[in-house]
Formats: C-alpha cells, structure tokens, sequence
C-alpha cells in the first residue's frame, strides 16, 4: 500500500482504498501529490485512510485487512454514497451498507459524487489536530 503526502509537508499522508465510483473522485485529488509506501511515513505524522467506492462482502475481509494494517490511530473516511450506506445499491445482497460495517468511521463525505472540498476540509482538521 502506497500513500500519498498531502500537504507536500510530512504532515498528513493519505491511503486511498479506491473500491469503485468515487474513486475516480479520490484518485483525481490525489494524483499530483508525491506517493511513498507506508514504511516511509514519519512517525507523528497523521494518517488519513479513505474509502472510495462500493463495500461489496467479497472485498470486505481485504478492506478491513488493509485499514487494520495502517498506523494506530489512522483517521478513516467513508467518501461517497457507497461507502458511506450502500449508495443506490444498498439493498443488494453482494453490498454492505457502508465500511462502517466493518470498521469505526471517523468521517462520512455523503454524495454521489462526494464535494472534493469536503475531502480537503476534513484533512484541514486532521492536520490542526
């Protein structure tokens, strides 16, 4: 798992975990930021795990495997409909009703697509502490 320096500063450094949709969204805001792998993040650092997309039952034991494997105290976000509750496929058997399912959420971007100003918003307050 790769994350991404937000701020360009060491101060917070976010993992996209992109399921689906919204990562489009995720990925879009993250792609000109500088990437290192977990192992390289400094210690007192914030870390900001982001879920993107569709929790479906197969991808839920990975999800929570990957979020379980990042620093303790990692800020996670459900960003978009679909992680948040399910989106518009919420009743289907295949789909869980949000990662919130899964593990404690810190934060919750509703949309179909998420405001990316709300993203920014939220890592604003992360990195105030």
């Amino acid at each position: 798992m790769a994350a991404v320096d937000w701020f360009a500063d060491r101060s917070v450094y976010v993992v996209d975990l992109a399921l689906a949709c919204c990562a489009l969204e995720s990925q879009a805001a993250l792609a000109a930021r500088p990437r290192v792998e977990l192992t390289q993040i400094p210690d007192g650092a914030r870390v900001v795990c982001t879920v993107s997309g569709t929790v479906t039952g197969a991808m839920a034991p990975a999800t929570r495997s990957a979020i379980e494997a990042l620093p303790e105290g990692a800020t996670v976000v459900a960003f978009g409909a679909c992680a948040c509750a399910g989106g518009p496929y919420w009743d289907s058997y295949a789909v869980r009703k949000g990662v919130g399912e899964l593990v404690e959420v810190d934060h919750f971007v509703a949309g179909c697509p998420p405001p990316p100003g709300a993203f920014a918003q939220i890592l604003e307050e992360v990195r105030r502490g």
